[in-house]
């Protein structure tokens, strides 16, 4: 079985590929998994955990085979509208719920979701579904392989401990007054 163990990103200048893979986006985000190549051929990604693939992009074999990559085409909840205002406010609350989102010229894709579709009527889109590769953006933070956010330290000053302490004392108590 070929192993495909290198990942190159799309650059627009590379050159011919010996064989390609067509795959939809669930399946473009699985770093370590077997497929099978377009030609047939069984195939083994190994890549480093978190890496995604995106259409355009090259993969190398052990062997030095290199293989193109493909987004399939599937189904697709598209919503469009001329209104700049509404488009926004449609990516906001999609964002918001961590929808991974295509965007395009007056119109926005994700994955199918009734829910979601609904919503998103609801705020004056027009709501299609279809079938098209899936590209979603990568997003701020796409070199990180997991959602975190930024961690504050507590201050460790004198007063803060003191504070701390005396949180959950009753007002009376926490100042003196109460002994």
């Amino acid at each position: 079985m070929m192993e495909l163990i290198e990942h190159e990103r799309a650059t627009g200048a590379q050159g011919s590929v010996d064989d390609t893979l067509t795959l939809a986006f669930d399946l473009r985000q699985k770093s370590r998994q077997r497929v099978r190549l377009d030609s047939g051929l069984e195939a083994a990604i190994l890549l480093p955990r978190g890496t995604t693939l995106e259409e355009g992009d090259l993969l190398r074999a052990v062997d030095g085979t290199s293989v193109g990559v493909h987004a399939a085409a599937q189904s697709v909840s598209t919503a469009a509208s001329s209104d700049h205002e509404r488009l926004a406010r449609a990516c906001y609350h999609l964002g918001n719920r961590h929808v991974a989102l295509q965007l395009g010229a007056g119109w926005v894709r994700y994955q199918p979701d009734h829910v979601l579709d609904e919503m998103v009527a609801g705020l004056g889109l027009q709501v299609t579904r279809e079938s098209a590769p899936f590209e979603p953006e990568r997003g701020a933070y796409h070199s990180h392989s997991s959602h975190s956010h930024p961690r504050v330290e507590p201050s460790t000053s004198a007063s803060d401990s003191d504070a701390g302490r005396n949180r959950d004392a009753t007002p009376s108590s926490a100042n003196g007054a109460g002994t």
